[in-house]
C-alpha cells in the first residue's frame, strides 16, 4: 500500500524543505503509536492481571466504545468507514494500472481507459482467494518489486552525487502546498485497517509491538534517504511521480516494475474489504466461507465496483483525495485514540492521554484540511 505514496515522497518535500524531513520522522513515529493503542484496544486484563484477547476486529472495538449508545452503531461505522477505504484503494490501483500501461506503450493505439480493463483481466483470479495465505505471498511478491524499484531510483540518483546541494530545499513555504505534503507523508505509512488481522495471525502475537517499532523505523530511514536522494538530485524540477524525472530507458522499467506492484498489491485491500462484508452479510466467522457461492458472489461484485468506478467516474483522483482525507484519517488518527481513550480511560497516566488527545487533534486538522483542499480542486475542475 506504502509504494505509490512513497514516489509522491521527493515531490513533498519541494513543498515542505526541511520540514518535510522532520514530518517524515514525526508521521513514522505517530502511525506506530497509533497501531499500538489501536491493537492494546482488542486486550483486557482478567482476575489475574493477564491481558487476554477479548476482540478480533476495529469493528468489535467500536461496538465496546458503543454499546450504551447502540449495540451495532460503532461497528457500523467503522466498517463502512473501513471498506469506502479499501475500495478507493483498490479502484486506485486499476487507474494506476492504466495509466503505466498507457506510458509504457505509447506507441500503442488503446486509451488508458482500455489499458485499466486489460488490467482488471489480470485479476480476475482475485475472486477465488479464500484465504491470508495467498495474500501474504503476493504481497512478499509486492515487497520485492517494491524494494527494486527503490533501488533503481537511489542508485541512479547516487551516480548524480556530484550536483547535489542543499540550497535546493526550500525555506519559506506555501501553506496549502505544505498540506499537500503533509498528507502523502502520513498516508504513506497508514497500515492499521490490517493491524488486528495481522496480529491475530502472528505465531508470537507478544512481539507484535517490537515487529511495530521496527518496521516504522526501518520504513523511515527507508523514505527520508529516498526522498531525500531523489529531490537533492532534480530540485525544483522534482514531479509529482518520481519515476517521470527518470531517464527513457529507467522510466520504462520501473513503469513496468510500478504495473506489477500494482497489480500484486491489490488482493490485499480487495480480501480485507471483501472479508468485512462478507462477514456482516453472514454473521458468522468471517474466515470461514459456509456459503461459497455467496463469497463467490461478494468477491465477485467489488472487483467488478472497482473496474467500473475506475473507468466512468470523472476527476476520481479528486474524489479519492477527498473520501481519502475523511476515512483515511479516521482510521490512523481519530478512531485509535478515540477508542483508547474510551476503553483504557481509568488506566491511562495523565501524559498517556494527552499524548492521545494531541493525536486526535491533529488528525482532525489534518482531515478537515484535506477535505478543503480537495473540494476546492473539484469546485476548479467543475467550475
Amino acid at each position: 500500500l506504502q509504494g505509490i505514496f512513497v514516489l509522491g515522497l521527493p515531490y513533498a518535500l519541494l513543498h515542505s524543505g526541511y520540514s518535510g524531513l522532520l514530518f517524515i520522522v514525526l508521521a513514522a513515529a505517530l502511525c506506530c503509536y497509533t497501531g499500538k493503542i489501536l491493537i492494546a484496544c482488542l486486550y483486557e486484563e482478567n482476575e489475574d492481571g493477564q491481558l487476554i484477547r477479548v476482540r478480533d476486529t476495529c469493528e468489535d472495538i467500536a461496538n465496546a466504545c458503543c454499546k450504551k449508545l447502540s449495540p451495532s452503531l460503532g461497528g457500523i461505522v467503522v466498517n463502512v468507514t473501513q471498506v469506502v477505504e479499501l475500495i478507493m484503494t483498490c479502484i486506485l490501483y486499476l487507474v494506476v494500472s492504466g495509466n503505466l500501461l498507457s506510458h509504457s506503450f505509447p506507441y500503442v493505439p488503446v486509451t488508458e481507459k482500455t489499458w485499466s480493463v486489460i488490467a482488471f483481466v489480470a485479476l480476475l483470479p482475485c475472486v477465488f482467494i479464500r484465504t491470508l495465505k495467498i495474500v501474504s505471498k503476493l504481497s512478499q511478491l509486492c515487497s520485492l518489486v517494491h524494494f527494486v524499484i527503490i533501488l533503481v531510483v537511489i542508485t541512479y540518483c547516487l551516480t548524480q552525487m556530484h550536483q547535489w546541494s542543499w540550497v535546493k530545499f526550500r525555506l519559506s513555504l506555501e501553506f496549502e502546498d505544505f498540506l499537500v505534503s503533509i498528507g502523502v507523508i502520513i498516508f504513506s505509512y497508514t497500515s492499521q485497517i490490517f493491524l488486528p488481522t495481522l496480529e491475530g495471525n502472528m505465531k508470537n502475537p507478544g512481539e507484535f509491538r517490537c515487529m511495530l517499532n521496527w518496521t516504522h523505523f526501518f520504513a523511515c530511514i527507508l523514505k527520508t534517504t529516498f526522498a531525500l536522494a531523489a529531490f537533492l538530485t532534480w530540485g525544483e524540477k522534482t514531479k509529482e511521480v518520481i519515476t517521470d524525472n527518470l531517464p527513457s530507458f529507467l522510466e520504462t522499467l520501473v513503469n513496468l516494475c510500478l504495473l506489477t506492484k500494482a497489480l500484486l498489491s491489490y488482493p490485499l485491500p480487495f480480501f480485507a474489504a471483501t472479508e468485512i462484508v462478507y462477514s456482516c452479510i453472514s454473521k458468522g466467522n468471517h474466515s470461514n466461507y459456509r456459503s461459497p457461492l455467496l463469497a463467490l458472489a461478494v468477491r465477485g461484485s467489488f472487483l467488478l465496483l472497482s473496474l467500473l468506478m475506475a473507468v466512468f467516474i470523472p476527476h476520481f483522483a479528486l474524489l479519492m483525495g477527498l473520501s481519502g482525507s475523511v476515512t483515511g484519517a479516521a482510521m490512523t488518527f481519530l478512531l485509535p485514540s478515540l477508542f483508547h481513550l474510551k476503553l483504557k480511560w481509568e488506566k491511562l497516566s495523565f501524559l498517556e492521554k494527552c499524548a492521545d488527545i494531541s493525536v486526535f487533534i491533529l488528525g482532525f486538522f489534518c482531515s478537515l484540511a484535506g477535505i478543503v483542499c480537495s473540494i476546492k480542486g473539484l469546485l476548479e475542475v467543475f467550475g
